[in-house]
């Protein structure tokens, strides 16, 4: 029985959450290892349409058990709001088929404070956070200076170590950014009113994975963001503060000798990108804009406009790589069918030369984009559920993308719904 993790290649919004929503069919537990509620997984199913930002997007999937591991920066308020949501819905959510690593930082309301404050200080050099406080988090977690969700059982602990972060976190909050400092009283009420909710879902994630692997059930670890958003492998400083990479999921999951089989990887059949950062491809003016209409694509967390251009198979062959993908998804490739030629970024020009590397950040923004163009197959592709039907040009595009990224593509996705997919 194989272990499985779907991940981004390249900026994210590649369309993971629907490829958990359809794989899960095939496994018994769907674990979230790393993010937080900074990015949204959009899911469209027989109930509606979701966009998921903290809880795995298995949970629609009775008899599917879900996890939140160690490595999540857990925001106890966006997520109860979030379980409120899907409850209203009638997606049943328990601490049955909901658990919470207790080894998880709590993301307490100074982090999305602090965030706010550093992009308003960068100004016109900030890095395009959607101020949910994630690199506050991650620093501060890193430091050694956070609230871990099992101290949530411990009130008197608990009590006594957030007197000492308090004090270290109103330094920064007033000496650096001027900021009103926070009282005691003020986050044991936030922790009362949020954190308190999530205490029966907390449990030994470690634990219950090695038992839940041990007795035959099938893992399915789900990534937040791309590999270029990876904070190790990304394009540095753009990047999520956290690994996004597969290799990091034992790790963030809490069961950190687990193996990981196979690895799906998500790609987009054009490329978007939310947020600031070097993006070679890029389309602007009318050309940008038919194509972000064409796939509407606008933040799930955010509603802000994504950047768009054409898929760039120096960035996906590099975030391929990176992943240690075994196989590819390809989604929206009904999105591409109004175009009549299909641009694709197929080399970087760099420093006067041709290249098929993917640079280091430093010098990303220097590379521009060398084009090469495809057929176009002209006609509406949605309703297609076999390979054999798609018309020849939209084969021969999938084929084409196939090759240069050197990975097997064995699913494509015509259209959101959970149905909409082509199994090779």
């Amino acid at each position: 029985m194989e272990n499985c993790a779907i991940v981004g290649i390249n900026w994210g919004d590649e369309g993971k959450g629907r490829m958990v929503d359809l794989l899960t069919e095939e496994y018994d537990i769907v674990v979230r290892y790393q993010g937080g509620g900074n990015a949204g997984h959009t899911v469209v199913n027989q109930l509606g349409k979701f966009a998921l930002h903290l809880l795995p997007s298995g949970i629609f999937h009775s008899g599917v058990v879900n996890v939140l591991g160690n490595g999540v920066a857990l925001d106890c308020e966006n997520l109860w709001k979030e379980i409120e949501e899907v409850i209203s819905q009638g997606v049943a959510i328990t601490p049955e088929n909901l658990k919470i690593s207790s080894r998880a930082s709590l993301l307490l309301p100074w982090h999305r404070e602090q965030d706010a404050l550093e992009e308003a200080r960068l100004a016109n050099k900030k890095y395009g956070s959607t101020r949910q406080g994630i690199a506050p988090f991650y620093s501060d977690k890193y430091q050694k200076k956070t609230i871990q969700a099992g101290e949530l059982l411990y009130p008197e602990v608990l009590k006594e170590h957030l007197k000492d972060l308090l004090e270290w976190k109103n330094l920064t909050l007033t000496g650096v950014y001027g900021a009103k400092a926070y009282t005691l009283e003020e986050v044991l009420e936030w922790i009362d009113l949020y954190g308190e909710k999530i205490k029966p879902f907390l449990c030994d994630t470690g634990d219950y994975l090695r038992k839940a692997r041990k007795s035959g059930k099938r893992i399915l670890f789900e990534a937040q963001l791309g590999a270029l958003r990876d904070l190790d492998y990304g394009i540095y400083p753009y990047t999520t503060s956290s690994n996004s990479i597969a290799a990091y999921a034992p790790v963030g999951s809490g069961f950190s000798d687990a193996k990981v089989d196979r690895v799906v990887g998500v790609v987009k059949a054009y490329s978007s990108c939310v947020g600031e950062g070097p993006f070679t491809c890029e389309w602007f003016g009318e050309e940008g804009e038919q194509l972000r209409q064409a796939g509407g694509e606008y933040g799930a967390k955010t509603g802000r406009p994504r950047r768009v251009g054409p898929i760039d198979l120096v960035a996906t062959r590099y975030g391929v790589q990176v992943q240690g993908a075994t196989e590819i998804a390809l989604t929206k490739l009904d999105v591409l069918s109004y175009m009549k030629e299909i641009p694709v970024c197929a080399h970087y020009q760099l420093g006067g030369e041709q290249t098929d590397e993917f640079p280091i950040p430093a010098v990303l923004a220097q590379a521009k984009p060398v084009t090469e163009v495809l057929p176009g197959w002209g006609c509406d592709i949605s309703g297609v559920r076999r390979w054999e039907d798609l018309p020849q040009a939209a084969r021969d595009y999938v084929e084409y993308v196939e090759k240069n990224i050197g990975c097997r593509i064995s699913y494509v996705s015509v259209g959101p719904e959970r149905e909409s997919i082509i199994r090779r």
